[in-house]
């Protein structure tokens, strides 16, 4: 059986480094080692005392690591998701 998403307004804003955006950081060396998520195209910042960390926001499903372009979405609730730009604007559709 096919379906079609409900109608549902959300908040979406593209990621920005040291906007606060995140819920908090993981070391890069731990993402790998753990085999969270695939490498590629994640965010990674370089702090001060040159170790490297990956950018999260938590939800239900637990961690879930930012990518380059990637949009963080919050639904009326407070829930928030993260959505790649590369289906974003298939999926949301501007309401301003």
């Amino acid at each position: 059986m096919k379906y079609l998403r409900h109608s549902l307004e959300v908040d979406a804003v593209k990621y920005e480094v040291g906007k606060g955006m995140e819920d908090g950081f993981q070391l890069f060396s731990k993402v790998l080692t753990n085999g969270y998520v695939i490498a590629e195209g994640l965010v990674r910042i370089t702090k001060e005392d040159g170790s490297i960390v990956c950018p999260f926001i938590n939800n239900r499903r637990g961690s879930i690591f930012l990518r380059e372009g990637d949009y963080i979405i919050t639904e009326a609730d407070g829930q928030r998701h993260v959505c790649g730009e590369d289906k974003f604007h298939q999926r949301f559709l501007p309401l301003e």
